[in-house]
């Protein structure tokens, strides 16, 4: 009778040292080191996990995942008719506003008297409009301190003739530039996004200090890396749909750092947790937050 019970007992003990195992394996590791920032502020429009009625890049999206407890965030920039920086998401108005046409083709006045549609039932919660660059830089700058902010540059004019679509770039980057000095923003804040070489220059030229970071597709990842040595970026960015800890680990190698956007469920939060990159912009920011011990 005592050796089966000494059996159960060892038997009992090895399950549970099993079942541990198993769920240390499944839980993410925490990393302080870790900078998490909302996508496009808190994301896109989603019915669930979570519901999200904010548009991309207002506001109300960004006000949020800064409430949430996000380290900063990441806003979409283009520039209107009149020079002004404005952040919005789509080339094309009509995706995600009453307005209709390119960004490019109104002015600032036109473009923060539009409303961004999401369709029902987003609209019945979010009346929001798009706002300029300097707004944002303005509200940030009343906060306690002023957060990390990547501005991903939307470059390719779809309203302009084949062959002159990037015509507008070397201004934009200019506008961003005068910006961030109207303001005193800490260039160590800040991270400029483009997925053109050229782009990575003129910023170099233009906003000394501040980080470059390369977007790289995800099937492109080996001609990408090439490109971000031999521009010499500090940064590239990958997407979270197919990202892997190899690709991070390459990038690593290389003295990189690695920022990954997307990712709102556990699973895959979970799953870009495991390629170990050194900044997230989320989509479901509680949640990662959470899972990095940092939340409720």
């Amino acid at each position: 009778m005592r050796k089966i019970s000494s059996l159960f007992r060892a038997a009992l003990a090895l399950f549970v040292i099993v079942l541990i195992g198993a769920c240390t394996a499944t839980k993410p590791v925490a990393n302080p080191k870790l900078l998490v920032l909302g996508h496009a502020g808190s994301g896109f429009f989603t019915p669930i996990s979570p519901f999200n009625f904010r548009p991309p890049s207002s506001w109300r999206g960004i006000r949020r995942a800064l409430l949430r407890g996000a380290d900063g965030v990441e806003i979409d920039l283009q520039l209107a008719r009149d020079s002004v920086v404005m952040l919005y998401h789509d080339q094309q108005l009509e995706n995600s506003s009453t307005g209709t046409g390119c960004v490019s083709e109104r002015t600032a006045a036109e473009l923060t008297a539009l409303r961004y549609r999401g369709g029902w039932p987003y609209d019945w919660i979010q009346k929001e409009r798009p706002i300029t660059f300097d707004t944002v830089l303005a509200r940030f700058g009343r906060l306690p301190n002023f957060p990390n902010i990547h501005l991903d540059l939307h470059e390719d004019d779809q309203c302009l003739p084949v062959g002159r679509q990037h015509e507008r770039v070397p201004l934009l980057i200019r506008q961003i530039a005068r910006s961030l000095a109207r303001y005193r923003v800490p260039p160590s804040n800040v991270l400029l996004v483009t997925q053109e070489p050229s782009t990575v220059r003129l910023a170099r030229a233009a906003l000394p200090g501040v980080r470059i970071g390369l977007e790289i597709a995800s099937d492109e990842f080996a001609f990408g890396l090439k490109v971000a040595k031999t521009e010499r970026v500090r940064t590239v960015v990958l997407d979270a749909d197919r990202v892997t800890p190899e690709q991070t680990a390459q990038a690593h190698a290389a003295g990189l750092t690695v920022v990954v956007f997307g990712g709102r469920s556990a699973k895959d939060i979970r799953r870009i947790l495991a390629s170990q990159p050194d900044e997230i912009e989320a989509d479901n920011v509680k949640r990662l937050l959470i899972m990095q011990g940092r939340g409720k």
